[in-house]
């Protein structure tokens, strides 16, 4: 073979090389989304076995900054690719803020309980607010909102080593999911048990600022509020309004921690309460990519399993390490439509 024809064939078995290195570079860019992040989320969001999944198979890291879900969609959203609230009000203050997003994906569920200790469980259940069925704890929410609108102390529910009335502390309404879920649900039972309408929401908020107003400094993050309640105790927030998922993730996250308090904390299901809808707003197209990515079932099988997320792929009947579960969430009542929540939430402020 002529030395002109070898020089040819090695120039273009090096083009091709070249080509295909590029093509395999390409392919496996990763791409970084940046966005605001409930704070209930960062768990996942710092899961080294999801972000290798996210990672391996689609390319994606997500950067995140910590923001309520209604700060963040008022806070500066220049370069960000995505915002993750925790609830469909969240998107629809989005809508009346900045308009139809670019795609919004609900990608899992939790709903809103109770977390106390065991000396005012006791007391609650002797003093018919709570009871107890196949091993789950219900308050009977109608009796709760009732005691805490009476001004009812510790005291009257024997329990004299607290002091003050009973409450249940939340995350600030108007900057965070959680409360602003826990107003939600209190409005409804204020509304006699029906999902109060815009109308409606008139008549239910002198009371509802009267319980909100008796709370004094809240949290503005949810994972703070879970935070303080653990390491504070019961003389300083004997109840509070979290998600389910709080105390499933702390189990699994810090086993050697939960197995301390374990006897002592106890999670109860509000009868009625209300879903926390966890959902993806993409900014942009670089954003749209993060939905179909943490909706991945193995994505969607680790956020049950390891963080307590209720997805369509979790198995809830599966054991856990924390007792009391319940396998189905059967007494709901819907959110208020976005134009009660807005007056409930200007209400709040």
């Amino acid at each position: 073979m002529k030395p002109k024809m070898i020089g040819i064939i090695l120039l273009t078995v090096v083009a091709l090389a070249a080509g295909g290195y590029s093509l395999y570079r390409a392919n496996n860019n990763t791409t970084v989304l940046k966005g605001y992040l409930g704070g209930e989320k960062i768990g996942l969001f710092e899961d080294e076995e999801a972000a290798r999944i996210l990672e391996k198979k689609y390319h994606l890291q997500f950067d995140y900054s910590r923001a309520g879900s209604l700060d963040m969609v008022t806070a500066d959203q220049e370069g960000m690719d995505y915002l993750f609230p925790s609830s469909q009000t969240a998107l629809s203050y989005y809508e009346d803020q900045h308009g139809q997003p670019l795609q919004d994906e609900i990608i899992f569920n939790t709903p809103i309980v109770l977390y106390t200790h065991r000396m005012v469980l006791d007391a609650f259940e002797k003093n018919g607010i709570v009871s107890q069925a196949d091993g789950v704890y219900y308050a009977d929410m109608q009796k709760l909102t009732d005691l805490i609108l009476a001004g009812t102390s510790w005291s009257d529910l024997g329990l004299p080593q607290l002091y003050g009335k009973v409450c249940v502390d939340t995350t600030d309404p108007s900057a965070s999911n959680s409360g602003n879920m826990f107003a939600a649900l209190l409005a409804n039972v204020l509304n006699g048990g029906q999902t109060v309408d815009e109308e409606g929401a008139d008549a239910i908020l002198p009371q509802l600022q009267q319980i909100f107003n008796s709370l004094g400094y809240m949290e503005t993050s949810s994972s703070d509020l879970f935070s303080q309640f653990l390491r504070t105790g019961v003389g300083d927030k004997p109840v509070i309004a979290g998600y389910e998922s709080q105390l499933l993730e702390f189990a699994v996250q810090e086993p050697e921690d939960y197995a301390q308090i374990k006897d002592d904390i106890v999670m109860i299901y509000p009868t009625p309460t209300v879903w926390s809808t966890h959902v993806y707003i993409a900014l942009d197209e670089a954003g749209k990519a993060g939905a179909q990515a943490l909706l991945d079932e193995e994505i969607q099988q680790i956020a049950w399993e390891k963080h307590g997320f209720r997805t369509n792929a979790c198995e809830t009947s599966g054991e856990t390490p924390v007792d009391g579960i319940a396998s189905q969430i059967t007494s709901v009542i819907s959110v208020p439509e976005y134009p009660a929540m807005k007056k409930i939430i200007d209400a709040l402020q």
